[in-house]
C-alpha cells in the first residue's frame, strides 16, 4: 500500500538563520500556560533546512504562511524619529515610515513567491495586514500577487497585528480571495488585551460575509479552543489546522489529547489539517503527534496529515 500523502499546512520560512532566530526569540508563546517537556525545534526556518526536513519526513508540500506585523515595525521606526523633528518634517517622516513598512511587507511576500518558483513543493501564502494595506489597496495587492506572482493564499494574525479578523478594512482583501478562489489562513487564539481579535468567534463576521471563501482557523482556536466547535457548526466554510495546539495538549489552558481528538471528531476530521508551525516545532514530531491521537481512525488521521489540505487549500 502506498504511503499517504503528507502536507504541512502551516510553515514559516525566513531569508536567513538570523532572521528566523530573531522571530523565534521575539515571539512569546503564553496562552497555553505551563507545560513541561514541549518538543521545540532547533531549526531557524531557512529554505535549505525545510527542504531537507521535508525530504526526511516524506512531506511533499509545505504551505508557507508569511507573517509581517506592521504594528511592531511601525513602533520601532517611530521611536527612532528624533524629538527635534517637528511640524511638516515630522509629518513627512511618518509618511516615509508608512511607505517603508509597506515596502518591507511586499518585499517579504515577493521573496517567498520567488522561492516557490524554484521549489514547487513550497506553497506561498502572502502576509496581509489591515494597518499596512487596507481597503481597496489590500484587495488590489492580493489580485496582483495571485495573478502575477503565484501567491496561493493569504495569512493574517489579528492578535499580533492588532485588528479583528472581521475588520471591514479587510473586506476588499477577502473579496479578492473569494473571487480568485484562494483561501485565507488566520491565526486563532486569545490576545493579552482580551480584545478577542483572533478568537474563533472573532471570525464570525467575515465567515458570514464571504460564504464561498475557505477560511482556516489556525491552531483550532489555541487556548480558546472551546469556541471552535460553535464556529464549525455555524459556518461550513470554516476549516482548521491543529498546528501548535497539538504540541501543547495537557497544558494548563490546552485540551487533553482525548479532548483535542474529540473536538476534531465533532468538527469533522475532513475539515482539519496538520501543521507544524515550523521552525518552532519539528515536522516529523508533528506527524507522530497526529498519529498518536486517540478516538480517530487511521483513515481520518491520514486525511489530516495530507489529503485534507489538498482539498481545503486547493493544492
Amino acid at each position: 500500500m502506498a504511503d499517504p500523502i503528507k502536507v504541512d499546512s502551516h510553515v514559516h520560512l525566513y531569508r536567513s538563520p538570523e532572521e528566523g532566530q530573531a522571530d523565534k526569540d521575539g515571539y512569546e508563546i503564553w496562552e497555553y500556560g505551563a507545560k513541561p517537556g514541549v518538543c521545540f525545534s532547533d531549526r531557524f526556518g531557512t529554505v535549505d533546512q525545510v527542504l531537507a526536513d521535508m525530504a526526511a519526513t516524506g512531506i511533499t508540500k509545505a504551505v508557507v504562511v508569511n507573517l509581517y506585523i506592521g504594528a511592531l515595525a511601525r513602533a520601532r521606526k517611530l521611536a527612532a524619529v528624533p524629538d527635534s523633528v517637528s511640524g511638516s518634517e515630522r509629518d513627512q517622516a511618518y509618511d516615509d515610515i508608512e511607505a517603508e513598512i509597506a515596502g518591507e511587507l511586499k518585499a517579504f511576500n515577493s521573496w517567498i513567491c520567488g522561492v516557490s518558483q524554484s521549489h514547487s513543493e513550497i506553497v506561498p501564502f502572502i502576509g496581509a495586514d489591515a494597518t499596512v494595506l487596507s481597503d481597496d489597496d489590500g484587495g488590489a495587492y492580493v489580485r496582483d500577487m495571485v495573478g502575477d506572482h503565484g501567491a496561493r493564499g493569504v495569512k493574517l494574525h489579528g492578535s499580533s497585528q492588532g485588528f479583528s479578523m472581521s475588520d471591514e478594512r479587510l473586506w476588499p482583501t477577502y473579496a479578492a480571495c473569494q473571487e480568485l478562489g484562494v483561501p485565507v489562513i488566520g491565526h486563532s487564539g486569545p490576545d493579552k488585551s482580551g480584545a478577542g481579535f483572533a478568537e474563533p468567534r472573532g471570525f464570525g463576521g467575515m465567515l458570514k460575509a464571504f460564504p464561498d471563501l475557505n477560511v482556516v482557523l489556525a491552531h483550532m482556536g489555541g487556548a480558546t479552543w472551546d469556541q471552535a466547535l460553535e464556529i464549525a457548526e455555524t459556518y461550513p466554510n470554516a476549516y482548521f489546522d491543529c498546528c501548535e495546539i497539538i504540541e501543547w495538549t495537557e497544558g494548563e489552558n490546552a485540551p487533553t489529547d482525548a479532548q483535542l481528538a474529540q473536538l476534531i471528531k465533532d468538527i469533522g476530521p475532513h475539515r482539519v489539517m496538520m501543521g507544524s508551525d515550523y521552525p518552532w516545532y519539528d515536522l516529523a514530531h508533528t506527524v507522530e503527534r497526529v498519529m498518536e491521537l486517540p478516538i480517530l481512525s487511521a483513515e481520518e488521521k491520514e486525511g489530516i496529515i495530507g489529503a485534507n489540505a489538498v482539498d481545503i487549500l486547493k493544492l
